[in-house]
């Protein structure tokens, strides 16, 4: 790993064994982009484009002839209304109204680590020579305008992270109304685009099309992150495979409005770019202030979408989660939601408690209506006290009790929001978020608190602090069940179109105080499952609520798509009751047990209604979870069958880092009349071991296995009988595979 200047070519290379990055200096004054790919010998890192007279193409003012232009030139950070016609980088408005930026390199510095970024979640090193960073300074000298581009190569991964800050030298303020992160020109656009779409219950769908020309943009007007649309795009070759094929992937370390532009312009090359959205941006610099851009992670791979996947995978466990819990084996929960909504008492929690613990269950999580008056989604949000009502001895006894059984205990909370009916509402109208003079909009009858003021967050901040103060607490969920609307503050001091940029940063400042006071919690994100599953989430809580669709077969897709960007140890993943709550499907429990046992098992169901058949497949379930959990949680992830290709049925594996044992799962989702059984190939293994399977006398070398496979016949529990069948829909099947030793 190493970054490299060229003072005669006035070029720069950064690079490690995995990925080359360079661009350089062109007429002592432009950055301009040359080479993103498999890395290459630190040769010719100069540009080598080919400059030529185009029609319609503007040229610079000090530039003699026809041939250089902005129009076509492949730069690093194209300013604004300087005759680049495609997407800018960055869009400033003076005071005297002008908005042309011609941004010009200044200099360089090269620096050992990877420095922080101050408010902002971002990935970090343990020791210096895990990355080096390249800053580069662009200056606009007539607006006194200063941009500081930050490159960090890590040593291990094809990942290169980019960030931008701005400072205004000038005497007067100016209007940031776009700031993007990152932006890299392709000269050719013989691409896909890969995207992961999706919505409530159906969260993050692998869509792949041809690029073709125009601008296609991928963007957050929500508020946060969203349902709709993850921060992440790639690029791959029109051939490129889970396994095989190049992909240029970019993945926002942020959780508010975002945007992905691709542009492909006249000459069919291509723009690539990813930031904060500017579409409710406008941010006032006074002279001498720095704003500072979120992380873009740029991760490239020579070996298909699923080597991306999983540098992203053991970048974000190593590099961006923290805490005590990054490398600790997440605990077996039982969540109470699905199980009783809003209507429980402390004597049906504890009787749910009871059960959990004789199955193995490790965690009890409380969900929903424990708080202020809440009976229905109708209520309370804002007021984080205990329900007296509804557990009259109070929550501390409750978790107390729950504990002695051997269980930790979980609480659930929505910080962020805000019930009409509520103390807090009451109290403080004016900390609902809102435009000026504008009437709020509600969803799922709430209200979003205000984050971008002080004082409000800080008296929910406060709130929270009461109870894990008081209640002996070992797991929050934390929730998110709305999107914003009429963005903007009460608050006068606060512009609007500073308003959801501040929220996140509010946002961030509060999860940095209370992971930090209390870092023995377990800390999961939510929003509506899967609605705020980023990279900046993650860096805060190193697990996140998947979907809330917890019907095994939409969870086939939902944990294919996750696998794309998130780690596994991030993934909660639930058995729940039938008919799903969600589609209402009837799946057997051993399907849902083995969907679940892709990622954090957990139940979500009333186990006390369970018969004594289903508790000893529970049991069962959580015996086989916990001797794999390690492997589970942290193995290399492969995605062998995705379901987005193969409707009818889904295939992963994961395999340690010793590659001595691996788990390969395999869903039938729906059968037909008179087929061959599924051969299936594995991945990942070390061709010369030989493997047991299943604990059984078949071995085969990991060069059969890998080549050739094996035939996988997955059965379904039928009632009434005590042989499963080998057809029928939803069939499922865990393939254990270790290593045969001499002993």
């Amino acid at each position: 790993m190493n970054i490299f200047y060229n003072e005669k070519t006035k070029s720069f290379h950064m690079k490690n064994d995995i990925v080359s990055y360079q661009f350089s200096i062109e007429q002592g004054k432009y950055l301009t982009h040359n080479y993103w790919g498999k890395a290459v010998s630190d040769n010719q890192s100069k540009s080598d484009y080919r400059y030529a007279d185009r029609s319609f193409s503007v040229i610079p003012n000090e530039i003699k002839g026809r041939e250089f232009s902005l129009t076509t030139l492949p730069q690093e950070f194209p300013g604004d209304n300087n005759g680049d016609y495609r997407e800018s980088a960055l869009s400033i408005r003076y005071k005297d109204g002008s908005f042309n930026t011609a941004l010009e390199y200044d200099s360089f510095e090269i620096i050992e680590g990877k420095p922080g970024i101050d408010g902002l979640p971002a990935t970090y090193i343990s020791r210096d020579n895990e990355a080096k960073t390249l800053k580069i300074t662009l200056v606009d000298n007539s607006k006194k305008l200063e941009v500081h581009l930050f490159y960090t190569i890590f040593e291990n991964y094809g990942v290169i992270t980019r960030s931008t800050e701005i400072i205004n030298n000038n005497v007067e303020a100016i209007e940031i109304e776009k700031l993007l992160s990152a932006s890299v020109d392709f000269d050719h656009s013989n691409f896909d685009l890969v995207q992961l779409p999706g919505a409530w219950g159906r969260e993050r769908e692998i869509e792949r099309d041809k690029l073709s020309r125009g601008v296609h943009k991928l963007d957050s007007k929500r508020g946060t992150t969203s349902h709709t649309y993850q921060p992440f795009m790639a690029l791959t070759d029109p051939d490129t495979t889970e396994h095989s094929g190049e992909v240029y992937g970019m993945h926002f370390v942020y959780s508010g409005e975002f945007v992905a532009n691709v542009e492909v312009d006249e000459y069919r090359k291509t723009r690539m770019q990813m930031g904060i959205s500017p579409e409710h941006f406008s941010w006032k610099l006074n002279k001498g202030d720095i704003f500072q851009a979120p992380e873009v992670v740029m991760v490239y791979s020579d070996q298909g979408l699923n080597k991306m996947s999983q540098d992203l995978h053991q970048l974000y466990q190593n590099n961006l989660i923290r805490g005590e819990h990054q490398n600790k084996e997440r605990p077996v929960l039982i969540n109470n939601w699905e199980g009783t909504y809003f209507d429980f008492t402390e004597d049906k929690i504890e009787n749910m408690a009871e059960e959990a613990a004789s199955l193995g269950i490790e965690l009890f999580v409380l969900d929903d209506g424990w708080f202020g008056k809440r009976d229905d989604d109708l209520s309370s949000l804002g007021d984080w006290f205990e329900y007296k009502a509804k557990l009259p001895n109070g929550l501390k006894a409750l978790a107390e009790k729950i504990k002695s059984k051997g269980l930790k205990f979980g609480l659930w909370f929505e910080p962020e929001m805000i019930s009409e009916d509520s103390d807090l509402y009451r109290n403080h109208p004016e900390w609902v978020l809102k435009a000026k003079d504008s009437a709020p909009s509600q969803g799922r009858d709430q209200f979003v608190i205000d984050y971008s003021q002080k004082e409000a967050r800080d008296h929910v901040l406060n709130q929270m602090k009461q109870i894990l103060d008081d209640v002996p607490i070992d797991y929050i969920k934390w929730d998110y069940n709305r999107n914003m609307s009429e963005l903007g503050s009460q608050n006068p001091a606060i512009r609007d179109g500073e308003v959801a940029h501040r929220f996140i940063l509010g946002l961030y400042e509060m999860l940095e105080n209370l992971t930090s006071t209390y870092p023995h919690i377990l800390w999961e994100s939510c929003s509506g499952g899967g609605g705020r599953y980023d990279p900046g989430m993650l860096h805060y809580m190193p697990q996140t609520w998947t979907s809330d669709n917890t019907d095994a077969v939409a969870r086939l897709e939902i944990q294919t798509g996750t696998s794309m960007t998130m780690p596994i140890s991030s993934m909660g993943s639930h058995v729940s009751a039938v008919p799903n709550h969600q589609v209402n499907r009837i799946t057997s429990l051993k399907m849902r047990g083995d969907v679940a046992m892709a990622g954090n098992l957990g139940y979500e169901l009333d186990v006390t209604q369970m018969n004594d058949d289903d508790k000893e497949t529970v049991r069962n379930q959580i015996d086989f979870y916990k001797e794999n959990r390690s492997l589970i949680q942290f193995g290399t992830f492969y995605r062998i069958i995705s379901p987005f290709d193969s409707k009818d049925s889904t295939s992963w594996m994961i395999v340690n880092q010793a590659k001595d044992e691996a788990l390969m799962y395999f869903y039938k989702i729906l059968d037909r009349a008179n087929t061959l059984s599924a051969r299936v190939k594995f991945k990942g293994l070390q061709p010369e071991f030989l493997y047991q399977v299943n604990k059984s006398e078949s071995c085969y070398y990991g060069d059969e296995l890998m080549n050739k496979g094996i035939y996988i016949d997955p059965v379904v529990p039928v009632e009434g009988s005590t042989e499963p069948h080998p057809i029928g829909d939803f069939r499922s099947e865990i393939i254990k595979i270790s290593k045969v030793t001499n002993d």
